[in-house]
């Protein structure tokens, strides 16, 4: 199984900042697309950003132009900066990465624990 360790998050005023890491370990033959997703209380969850093997971005409309996501492939890392931080953005925040997997090859999607985000005055 893969492992996924997140780091981050916390208690930020509106316009503020807040980073984010996730860390995969275990079985991992090759990492394939990693990202992000947040679920606040009463609402779905929600892609926030995905970062794909050919480093191709996608982001939410609700938070283009203010959050950025990168990898480190060497450390098997995927980072969420997070600027200009609204109300709006609180939410329990989860990382996610597919894995691919031999023998037959087979794709696997896992789950960091998931850190809260409160964006509050």
């Amino acid at each position: 199984q893969v492992q996924l360790v997140q780091s981050g998050g916390g208690l930020v005023q509106p316009g503020g900042s807040l980073g984010l890491s996730c860390t995969a370990s275990g079985s991992i033959f090759r990492i394939n697309t990693m990202g992000w997703y947040r679920q606040a209380p009463g609402k779905q969850r929600e892609l926030v950003a995905d970062i794909t093997s050919g480093d191709n971005t996608i982001y939410a409309d609700s938070v283009k132009g203010r959050f950025t996501i990168s990898r480190d492939n060497a450390k098997n890392t995927v980072h969420l900066q997070m600027n200009s931080l609204k109300p709006e953005d609180t939410a329990v925040y989860y990382c996610s990465v597919v894995v691919l997997r031999p023998n037959p090859p087979i794709q696997y999607q896992y789950w960091g624990q998931g850190t809260q985000v409160t964006v509050s005055s």
